[in-house]
């Protein structure tokens, strides 16, 4: 018997400033993944971006606001997979 494949659980960035480059997101253990409004999927992990900006990633993609701003400025590059 196969086992199912886990289906993705985005939640919907609650864009609270009203202009984010974020549209959903998913939040595991040391991984977050950013569906971008491009439809670009970006997988960040604490091993590629660093515990602490995971965690910062984390707490504004809860909060709804400032997630696009700091991707930009500081993590952009330390995806650990573009998924599409």
């Amino acid at each position: 018997m196969q086992t199912p494949k886990k289906k993705k659980m985005f939640i919907k960035y609650k864009n609270l400033g009203g202009k984010s480059t974020v549209a959903r997101y998913e939040i595991l253990k040391d991984i977050v993944t950013i569906r971008f409004t491009n439809d670009s999927v970006y997988n960040y992990s604490n091993q590629s971006a660093g515990v602490t900006n995971i965690a910062k990633m984390k707490t504004l993609a809860v909060a709804g606001k400032g997630l696009g701003t700091f991707i930009d400025a500081g993590v952009k590059e330390l995806y650990m997979r573009k998924i599409r």
